[in-house]
């Protein structure tokens, strides 16, 4: 079924059409990105429309819509009010998690039709990713797999985090990357500790461990991934904890399989590392989904209940977290398939030891 034959199995009852007003909506039911616009859906016609600095491309590349371009005197509210009383749309679901209080204001004002909130039923089909889709992914997580490969032969003792976030970004970029799906996590030393640390100017230094969390865009899908590398050697300490993190991750890839709950999968991880006594030390979930956004749902935490389905894109990543002394965690992308799941980050996984100085 094409993405936008999707959106219209939704309507019908309460609802007439579709407003989506976010950019990864639109993207989906178009199957182009655009970066600005507002699409509408019905059964009796599709419409988008944005203003003059788009209208060529969407016109040349968006799929089963009419492309109308927006103006001072074409606002976005006329131009949906038009295609409502053509298509005879009384009632709009809308995206509430994407949409400001003063849009949301804006619309209900000028809108001839109502608004009732869709967005789960809108971003449900996402969670189970097509072919299509999957092959973007796969290359996404190559062009991350092959940065890192080459990013570790530019680490050196005495770089900054932020001398190594740039190197990162610029491999990222040169293998083929058209965008950054988040802003990477470079952090060293005591700084590994804090599982959203941001680059920083601390200068590297041999014993330290470096993780790095990154992911790249590619046709509008992200990849994710995380290392931990030590540099110049690795205590006892550090080399249990990293282990156990690994440990971990194994077992929460050998639980993943399509059918299974998010919760079961989280569980197998979790116990690794309670068992090891470091079950205080790892706050967040096992994994998140990822697509069009890099987090996206269903999740593999103790609250995903419902069974992850076929083609669900997910990260594995545990982590353990020693505050003021050192973090681990280690991330890859799976595929949720029947019986098994499918692991696409390729980079290994073993503890890495970098020397770290100038030739």
């Amino acid at each position: 079924m094409k993405n936008l034959d999707k959106y219209k199995s939704l309507l019908g009852g309460e609802l007439d059409g579709l407003l989506l007003t976010s950019r990864y909506s639109r993207h989906y039911a178009a199957e182009f990105d655009i970066a600005e616009g507002v699409a509408l859906v019905s059964r009796s016609g599709c419409r988008y429309f944005t203003d003059s600095r788009y209208t060529e491309s969407a016109e040349k590349n968006l799929k089963g819509f009419e492309v109308l371009a927006v103006d001072r005197e074409h606002t976005y509210s006329a131009r949906i009010n038009e295609a409502c009383a053509e298509f005879g749309v009384k009632t709009l679901g809308f995206e509430e998690s994407y949409m400001t209080v003063e849009e949301f204001r804006t619309y209900e004002e000028k809108l001839t039709a109502a608004l009732k909130p869709c967005q789960k039923a809108i971003n449900a089909f996402r969670a189970q990713k097509e072919p299509s889709e999957l092959r973007l992914m796969e290359k996404a997580q190559e062009i991350t797999d092959k940065a890192f490969s080459q990013v570790l032969t530019r680490i050196r003792v005495g770089m900054t985090e932020k001398e190594l976030c740039a190197e990162l970004i610029y491999c990222l970029y040169k293998n083929g990357a058209d965008g950054l799906s988040f802003d990477p996590i470079v952090v060293s030393g005591p700084n590994t500790s804090m599982p959203h640390g941001v680059p920083g100017d601390r200068a590297l230094q041999e014993g330290d461990f470096i993780t790095m969390d990154f992911g790249v865009l590619y046709e509008g899908y992200c990849s994710d991934m995380t290392r931990t590398v030590a540099l110049g050697y690795a205590t006892e300490e550090m080399e249990r904890v990293y282990n156990t993190v690994l440990e971990a991750q194994l077992a929460g890839i050998a639980a993943s399989k399509a059918g299974v709950s998010g919760s079961e999968v989280d569980g197998a991880a979790r116990k690794v590392i309670a068992d090891a006594g470091y079950g205080d030390y790892f706050g967040h979930g096992y994994g998140h989904s990822l697509g069009l956004e890099i987090h996206e749902a269903p999740n593999c935490n103790p609250a995903g209940k419902a069974p992850m389905p076929v083609g669900a894109v997910c990260s594995a990543e545990p982590g353990i977290y020693l505050p003021g002394k050192f973090g681990v965690r280690i991330e890859d992308v799976v595929i949720f398939e029947e019986g098994t799941c499918r692991v696409i980050t390729r980079s290994p996984k073993n503890l890495i030891v970098i020397s770290g100085k100038n030739a």
